[in-house]
């Protein structure tokens, strides 16, 4: 996803409550809100932050982090969740954002472990040169595995076909168990939370899903 880069928009991101500009500030955070009964969700690549802000409104008792590399989009989320949380006349205070690299994920969490990973559309990474960089590349599923709980899972959706082929041998080849798989998500009769990019574009095609566990 692109977006423009906004000066303004980027320095309201940065003066907001909900943005932790470092590991140390979301370690603070999971020291303050992380309880034995406490869960810890994470959405790799948020995007504009539809899918996050419903699943933090619907589930307040626990804690979601949002991780968008593309500051500008960032900022982007920002400002649409500020306005879901106006209009609804709500304050989420269960719904952080983040940006860095998830190959970072591990020294960015530190002791905390992670019970589910959101990858949503993310973008395919055509390009045999760019394999490396797919979210579901073997040394980001070696990171995502370091920060899993015994029973957290990777819950995968994607709109691309390859990406999802490369996504079922990438995550079979490296040892993770499938729990759940879908050829078209739609027509399943199962719970699924809808980001806006899934609304616009699922009317084109099918939406792959893969549910995994270590």
């Amino acid at each position: 996803m692109r977006a423009r880069y906004n000066k303004v928009d980027i320095d309201t991101l940065k003066e907001n409550k909900r943005f932790l500009n470092s590991k140390e500030a979301l370690q603070e955070v999971l020291k303050k809100k992380i309880n034995n009964n406490t869960k810890l969700y994470i959405e790799i690549g948020m995007g504009k932050g539809d899918f996050l802000f419903n699943k933090a409104k619907n589930d307040k008792d626990n804690i979601y982090i949002g991780i968008e590399l593309c500051l500008p989009v960032l900022a982007l989320a920002i400002k649409k969740i500020s306005r879901y949380e106006e209009n609804e006349n709500i304050y989420l205070d269960n719904l952080y954002v983040m940006s860095f690299d998830a190959l970072e994920i591990c020294d960015y969490l530190g002791n905390f472990k992670v019970d589910t990973i959101y990858l949503n559309f993310s973008d395919p990474w055509p390009k045999k040169r760019h394999e490396k960089r797919r979210l579901t590349n073997e040394k980001f599923l070696e990171k995502y595995k370091q920060v899993m709980k015994d029973n957290a899972k990777i819950e995968f959706k994607t709109d691309n076909r390859e990406l999802f082929e490369y996504s079922l041998v990438s995550i079979q080849n490296f040892g993770f168990k499938f729990l759940e798989v879908y050829l078209d998500l739609h027509k399943a009769d199962v719970e699924n939370v809808v980001t806006e990019y899934e609304e616009k574009f699922s009317k084109y095609g099918p939406i792959y899903k893969l549910v995994v566990t270590k």
